[in-house]
């Protein structure tokens, strides 16, 4: 094995892993100050549930050998527990124990994102029974198409998507970031629109300090996102590092840019999703593309996406926190742009159009995304359907229009005098 890149992909789970806290922050900062809780708990509690059925039985579904060969699933009974992971496997160059909790914040990161379009009106334990299932049923496949490869000797068959039509995803557009937007669009269409929506006061954005630093520190574990899915410390990872920085940078600049024009400021509500609006898009991107390819792909997905959250108001659907305007949106875009900047100078050595590639790549990454977004949002949709007709996924009016926090976790940010005390644990003087 090689130490180096043990040591990297070591530090790259810790910093995917940094990304789950990251995003609470960023998106307890978008909510009302008596929904900050909830929305924390949710990323917290769906990612901690979601690590367990991963050890369980869910690396087996993203990773085991694909059963029938047919490259839709994994074989649940292969790595049951993950025992058998832990015996070294010397001609490897890291251990797969490590691919594995490298996999599985991956896992956790994703249906986290999905909780931003039910910020403040979901039951808390419907929640967790959905995400639960919806990692099993949709991530785990999902995961097992695109990210498992077949290996060189033909002994074991992975997912349609990586070893099949062969598109490219270098580190979750796809799986990640399309997934969860298209299951958000899902979720937030079967639980409908917040009490006074779209004009919302007890709604509005209670902290965007706490938004920006929860950007910044998505931006920071972003590197092990991407670079560490080059699965070695070496030119593949440098290339996606630099690519996934001059990315991120472009995109804040360009949806500030847009903001600017359109409305007269550049606001920080705005620079902080136009940074992860970039850095969704060259996802998929970051090693196919040069260092220019990259600051197209950005500065097109902080302006784009800058736009396409207005749809929720066009379209009347309230995904709180637009998950579907920068994931779904970015992640489509990053993908399919794959097939325009693609120069097989990069890491995946393959040509989109405008390097002489011709439209083959663009038709693959095209199919992928499509197959990716129909499948989501299908199942998404019919399994929410499902529990809200049998346990119901919404709250208490009552208790929407004063804040989750209270009812759901018998406690609140920020006391006041006024406030009741709360129920989990007496206040202290």
């Amino acid at each position: 094995m090689d130490s180096g890149n043990v040591a990297w992909i070591l530090a790259s789970s810790a910093l995917v892993c940094m990304m789950i806290p990251a995003l609470a922050l960023f998106y307890g900062g978008m909510v009302g100050s008596r929904r900050i809780l909830n929305m924390m708990m949710m990323c917290f509690g769906g990612a901690s549930l979601v690590a367990v059925l991963w050890a369980l039985f869910g690396y087996s579904m993203a990773f085991g050998n694909s059963v029938g060969g047919l490259g839709l699933i994994g074989d649940v009974t292969e790595f049951p527990g993950m025992g058998q992971l832990l015996a070294a496997d010397e001609a490897a160059s890291i251990p797969v124990i490590l691919f594995a909790a490298f996999q599985l914040f991956f896992a956790c990161v994703t249906t986290a994102l999905v909780a931003g379009a039910a910020a403040g009106r979901m039951k808390f334990g419907a929640w967790m029974l959905f995400a639960g299932i919806w990692a099993t049923i949709v991530y785990f496949p999902i995961a097992h198409w695109v990210f498992a490869f077949s290996s060189a000797d033909g002994s074991v068959t992975g997912g349609w998507i990586a070893s099949g039509i062969k598109a490219i995803d270098f580190a979750g557009g796809t799986a990640v970031h399309m997934n969860a937007g298209a299951a958000a669009l899902a979720l937030a269409l079967v639980l409908g629109k917040s009490s006074g929506w779209p004009k919302m006061e007890h709604t509005k954005p209670h902290s965007r300090p706490l938004v920006l630093v929860g950007a910044g520190l998505l931006w920071v574990g972003w590197f092990g996102f991407n670079a560490g899915s080059a699965l070695s410390a070496g030119q593949s990872a440098s290339v996606v590092f630099l690519n996934t920085a001059v990315a991120a940078s472009a995109g804040l600049l360009a949806w500030a840019l847009v903001e600017r024009l359109r409305h007269g400021a550049a606001t920080s509500m705005g620079a902080a999703s136009g940074l992860i609006s970039a850095l969704v898009a060259i996802t998929p991107a970051c090693g196919a593309v040069s260092p220019l390819g990259a600051l197209a792909i950005g500065a097109i997905a902080g302006a784009v996406c800058s736009l396409a959250i207005e749809l929720k108001f066009r379209l009347g659907y309230d995904d709180s926190l637009d998950v579907v305007g920068v994931h779904l949106v970015g992640g489509i875009l990053g993908t399919l742009l794959i097939g325009l900047f693609a120069t097989d100078a990069a890491p995946n050595a393959v040509n989109g159009l405008f390097y002489g590639g011709g439209v083959e790549l663009l038709g693959v990454q095209a199919l992928a995304t499509v197959t990716v977004l129909v499948y989501s949002f299908g199942i998404t949709w019919i399994l929410a359907k499902i529990l809200d007709r049998t346990l119901g996924l919404r709250i208490k009016p009552e208790d929407e229009m004063r804040g989750i926090d209270l009812a759901a976790h018998s406690e609140l940010a920020y006391l006041t005098d006024e406030d009741p005390v709360e129920l989990g644990s007496p206040r202290r003087a």
